[in-house]
């Protein structure tokens, strides 16, 4: 370990006691435990450019007054703290691990949206592909890679979107970016963020709407009709930019049919806008005929779309991307032609393979039946055992549904009294831009990361919670 440190050029205190007193005093806080070896003075003294004669002095000081101890042919040591000798009153904690020390209770029934199934992902063959990319005679995937993502990535995914979505584009076309908030931010950089105005869903995806609201944009809330975004309120508004979640409405789940669709595109059309279509998590749709996607049926290059791997393989790959109509590439091109790319090459070039071999879609599909049994478990559990006393809201698709609780507690009364219960589900509040807009409490239950057994026990827990 070395010490950084800076010398006061100034002070009439030499050196070694500048040394001496900063060793002294990381002691005397604990943040150098006993048992920790010091530099040699070889080493430090070329670390901090200063003689080893400076380093010495210090050295025999804190020897002298019992902080450290000198051990034959190994170095010095830090010595247990003595009360006696140390008067400074020793840190109740420990600089590195001050600042998460509070006690996380986990809950077996935890219904977040956004977990997904881990007992299902292919770890073998993962960890198969991803040291295949990390071979010696592959050492151009330890550097620095495209801009927009890797080509073969690019390549994939366009083949992969344009067969399970619809969305017609060149691989020259999709940005990988690190999540769906940091394709947004390059989004609304693209455009420029001056004096914006944006529509967006209320309630929607309160990370999106952080994003516009950070870079300055005028925010429009929307409210939903029984078919998405209500097409009469956002036509009298001045936004020229609008954010929907069409195939899965967020957080209510309604899909947004093909007729209203086309009147979006319409509407962008007729405004020289854009629609930015957040397709995420699109592979799952459990009822009816699958729609193509907005970007597809846009003749007009007038729908920015995004998409994730988060909810179908990991969230901790933090891979996502987006399809720029060609006239907007031009200007990313442009703007943010020194920008590095944001996701590690080793996990893109991984994913390129794990595309290519098949195993992608074969994942999909394994999961999508995994989900739509998990989809079917919860609707009939809460049909079975909470009856009418509950709305279920949104169950076509994806890995959550809402749930309108017909009594007489508040949004923040049903959480608390499901956690007494020993079962974590989630509000809605946050998605609101205008609480005002709120009528009914919904509750949000996410069902992807819990097994059937989990999903049917937690359902019987809410019951005894909000019911009995």
């Amino acid at each position: 370990m070395d010490f950084t440190l800076k010398f006061d050029g100034q002070s009439k205190e030499p050196l070694y006691m500048q040394l001496y007193q900063h060793i002294k005093e990381e002691i005397q806080k604990g943040i150098l435990d006993a048992g920790t070896r010091l530099p040699s003075i070889r080493q430090l003294s070329s670390y901090l450019n200063v003689s080893k004669n400076t380093i010495e002095l210090a050295y025999q000081q804190l020897i002298a007054e019992g902080y450290v101890d000198s051990r034959a042919r190994s170095g010095l040591y830090v010595v247990e703290n003595n009360t006696d000798i140390i008067p400074i009153k020793k840190a109740q904690a420990k600089l590195f691990d001050e600042v998460l020390n509070e006690h996380k209770e986990t809950f077996e029934y935890d219904f977040r949206q956004g977990r997904i199934d881990l007992e299902h992902f292919p770890y073998t063959t993962w960890r198969k592909l991803s040291n295949q990319v990390l071979f010696p005679e592959n050492k151009s995937n330890f550097l620095y890679g495209d801009p927009q993502g890797e080509l073969e990535l690019r390549r994939e995914i366009a083949q992969y979107l344009y067969q399970s979505r619809g969305v017609n584009c060149s691989l020259s076309q999709i940005l990988v970016g690190s999540g769906i908030q940091q394709l947004l931010t390059t989004f609304c950089q693209i455009i420029g963020v001056n004096n914006q105005s944006i529509a967006i869903e209320e309630p929607s995806y309160d990370g999106a709407r952080m994003v516009f609201k950070n870079l300055g944009f005028n925010l429009h809330p929307i409210l939903l009709d029984e078919t998405g975004i209500n097409m009469e309120h956002l036509k009298i508004s001045d936004a020229n930019v609008v954010y929907v979640t069409p195939s899965h409405q967020f957080p209510c789940g309604m899909i947004m049919p093909y007729s209203k669709r086309m009147e979006l595109i319409q509407w962008a059309e007729h405004r020289n806008g854009f629609i930015i279509e957040d397709d995420y998590d699109g592979e799952f749709r459990y009822i009816g005929k699958p729609i193509p996607s907005l970007q597809g049926l846009d003749p007009n290059g007038r729908v920015i779309y995004l998409g994730t791997f988060s909810k179908a393989l990991l969230p901790a790959l933090r891979m996502s991307y987006m399809v720029l109509p060609k006239y907007l590439l031009s200007v990313f091109k442009r703007n943010f032609a020194s920008y590095e790319q944001t996701v590690s090459k080793i996990h893109q070039i991984t994913m390129q393979l794990f595309m290519e071999e098949g195993h992608w879609e074969r994942h999909i599909r394994k999961m999508r039946k995994i989900y739509q049994k998990k989809h079917a478990t919860l609707i009939s559990s809460i049909i079975n055992i909470m009856d009418d006393k509950v709305n279920i809201v949104g169950s076509h698709s994806g890995l959550h549904i809402l749930l309108q609780v017909n009594n007489k507690m508040t949004e923040k009364e049903l959480v608390q009294t499901a956690l007494r219960n020993k079962v974590k589900v989630y509000p809605t509040s946050i998605y609101f831009n205008d609480l005002r807009h709120i009528n009914k409490p919904l509750i949000q239950l996410g069902f992807g990361g819990l097994t059937e057994h989990q999903i049917t026990e937690g359902i019987i827990l809410l019951n005894k919670a909000w019911f009995e």
